[in-house]
């Protein structure tokens, strides 16, 4: 991918970025492990974005 992207690409990109984030550990705790992943994890390898 080009280093140059349009503004707009770089903050969907960023946003992405911040989305894939595990759930917090005291969420995990909280709700005594029922809650364990959150739907939009994303694995870069496995499913591409539509950015």
């Amino acid at each position: 991918m080009a280093s140059n992207k349009p503004l707009g690409k770089k903050l969907r990109l960023a946003k992405a970025l911040k989305q894939n984030r595990r759930v917090p550990l005291f969420v995990i705790l909280k709700t005594k492990g029922r809650v364990r992943s959150h739907p939009k994890m994303r694995f870069w390898r496995r499913s591409k974005l539509k950015a």
